[in-house]
């Protein structure tokens, strides 16, 4: 049974039936919480709750931290863009800790942006030291992958376009919101991985729908990867892609080769123009819900919800 952990600004949460149980701890981060596995069990035991509705719920994943970010990796998308599922290659990008923002916190628009995306991704959360060069097989995998949490790879299409680079389009403040549940799993449950369903809603209209059978890299082969050369350790976060429903889509086939003739100056002013019109993109007032969970509810990371403001 998956063991489902929340944050306020005073306390670690344990949520249970009856409400949320106060883990007994002077943890300051996640890394910490995560050593502290029969504080968690004893908080779960208790029986003592408030309910959830009162408690002002921050993100489940402290900064600083690693934040690694998976391209491209469902077959839906990869379609949208143009590519192709078979021969789209394993990689990654970085976003800074200071993008990451509670699951009800704003998501603050700055003032030249103007093509806000969205991108509902389950985020892997590494639950114990993996140095470079670490063995990881299908055994061992739940060693390392320690929780599940919700995460929005909040994009500045405008900005991680025209500079071709995602580094500062990805990490503005409040550009990861995630939570609101960190879902503790064992071995069993994460072989149902493949079973969680995305789902992301604008002001109550579904934009992104899609089961992670869908994923063409599965965490075993990204760990693996990473694990050649990036070091990770507890608490550090890893998303893992989103599938096909975001604003930002490839122009068709014929478009896209009548643009790579133009020159590159007026080829991006051709292309922002039209993406200008496209009414999927984030503005200000706009209210983003995401769920990430099995389609039985057996894991469920429960629901985001957040709201655009303009800087």
């Amino acid at each position: 049974m998956t063991v489902s952990i929340m944050r306020t600004a005073e306390a670690w949460w344990v949520l249970t039936p009856t409400g949320a149980a106060k883990v007994d701890t002077n943890a300051q981060t996640t890394a910490q919480l995560l050593a502290e596995r029969t504080a968690i069990s004893d908080a779960a035991a208790r029986g003592h709750t408030v309910p959830v509705d009162e408690l002002h719920l921050l993100s489940p994943i402290t900064a600083p931290c690693r934040v690694v970010a998976q391209m491209t990796n469902f077959v839906s998308h990869v379609v949208d863009a143009n590519m192709n599922p078979k021969t789209v290659p394993l990689t990654f990008f970085r976003k800074t800790s200071g993008s990451i923002s509670g699951p009800f916190d704003d998501i603050i628009k700055p003032s030249h942006v103007t093509l806000l995306d969205y991108e509902v991704e389950v985020g892997l959360v590494i639950g114990r030291d993996m140095p470079v060069g670490s063995s990881l097989t299908q055994a061992n995998l739940a060693e390392y992958i320690t929780g599940l949490v919700i995460t929005n790879d909040v994009s500045a299409r405008d900005v991680q376009l025209s500079k071709t680079q995602f580094f500062e389009g990805k990490s503005y403040p409040t550009f990861t919101p995630v939570g609101p549940r960190l879902v503790l799993i064992d071995a069993e449950e994460l072989r149902r991985f493949t079973d969680l369903r995305l789902q992301l809603w604008v002001n109550g209209e579904p934009r992104q729908n899609m089961t992670v059978a869908d994923m063409i890299y599965p965490p075993l082969h990204t760990l693996q990867a990473l694990a050649r050369f990036q070091h990770l350790q507890a608490g550090d976060l890893v998303l893992t892609g989103t599938p096909v429903g975001t604003a930002l889509s490839a122009p068709p086939k014929p478009v896209e080769k009548i643009g790579a003739l133009l020159p590159p100056e007026l080829k991006w002013k051709v292309f922002f123009k039209k993406q200008a019109r496209n009414p999927k993109y984030l503005k200000h007032g706009d209210v983003v819900e995401l769920a990430i969970a099995t389609d039985d509810g057996a894991l469920d990371l429960g629901r985001q919800r957040t709201v655009v403001k303009d800087a």
